[in-house]
């Protein structure tokens, strides 16, 4: 690396590439990894470190890609929320496979899944519906996410309503049952760390079914 490159990667606090990725053995767990790299992209002082790419392919073998936030992970797999009529949902539904992918740039890192994908529990969903914002849990019965709208208008028109609509019943907003999670369950987890002259480091983490053990590769940048 050469000394400007040294000085820029230090004026960007490094952005990562200084960073040694360690070889991986293929004991480590990759969720356990993600966990790490997500902490270290919430100490980097990003907004929003939690925010992930979505692609999802339509019946019609027509993808798309739009970014929510994550909300939960174990395991299990990785968790966001959305209402159950929009197109990424359409896709999911009738396709059943997604992608994420976070990319932390300040530390030149990013995190590729894939995997299928699987609606939570009711119980699950009602309650991070029950500990969203009032405005947010209003907002969810007023947006017919994906559908066309005349005017801004007729938005702020149908979350009017059902302000008016929940005005007696305080800040118990009733759970729509349009809304709720998806889990992406994981058989592929790629770790991408930046390097100096385009050498990045790629370690991808694969298994066949949720029970059987984790495999990992390294690949070619």
């Amino acid at each position: 690396m050469s000394i400007f490159q040294k000085i820029r990667c230090a004026i960007t606090l490094g952005q990562g590439v200084l960073l040694e990725l360690p070889e991986p053995t293929g004991q480590e767990d990759p969720f356990e990894l993600f966990d790490t790299w997500l902490e270290a992209a919430k100490d980097s002082g990003i907004i929003l470190p939690e925010s992930m790419n979505i692609s999802s392919v339509s019946s019609q073998g027509r993808p798309s890609s739009r970014m929510v936030l994550l909300k939960d992970f174990d395991t299990h797999g990785f968790v966001f929320f959305t209402n159950y009529q929009s197109r990424k949902a359409q896709d999911l539904e009738q396709n059943g496979f997604a992608s994420l992918n976070f990319h932390w740039n300040i530390l030149q890192r990013q995190v590729r899944i894939e995997g299928r994908v699987e609606r939570v529990s009711v119980e699950e969903s009602k309650a991070y519906f029950d500990s969203r914002a009032k405005g947010s849990r209003i907002g969810a019965w007023a947006s017919h996410q994906s559908k066309v709208l005349a005017n801004r208008e007729e938005l702020e028109a149908q979350f009017k309503y059902y302000q008016d609509k929940f005005a007696q019943v305080g800040n118990e907003i009733p759970y729509p049952e349009f809304w709720g999670g998806y889990r992406i369950v994981p058989d592929s987890i790629e770790f991408w760390q930046g390097k100096a002259s385009r050498l990045h480091d790629r370690f991808r983490y694969h298994r066949e079914q949720p029970q059987t053990a984790w495999q990992v590769e390294r690949l070619s940048p």
